[in-house]
């Protein structure tokens, strides 16, 4: 007998890909920040939508945040979106 509350699971099992993801991006507030990281996804995904982001200035307006809805066709997708995004000079924070 096998206990399926045991064994490991993929990453893909709890996502049904393709799927609409969304990815908050902090930085600090640049007139071409959320320009460059929609240029940044468009790297993985060439049909980006940039009407599919959400523009949040911080309290104190020192910093940006985006929420980006993706279209992650698979994890790997997903984790080079990340990768990406994580490496921008101009990002702060990748959730």
């Amino acid at each position: 007998m096998s206990d399926s509350t045991n064994s490991p699971t993929s990453s893909d099992d709890l996502f049904n890909f393709p799927c609409d993801f969304p990815i908050k991006v902090m930085g600090k507030s640049h007139p071409e920040f959320q320009e460059t990281i929609v240029t940044v996804i468009r790297e993985f995904d060439g049909e980006f939508d940039a009407t599919r982001v959400e523009m949040r200035p911080s309290s104190g307006g020192n910093y940006t945040g985006l929420t980006c809805t993706v279209r992650a066709q698979n994890r790997a997708h997903l984790d080079d979106i990340y990768r990406a995004l994580t490496g921008h000079p101009m990002v702060k924070v990748v959730l």
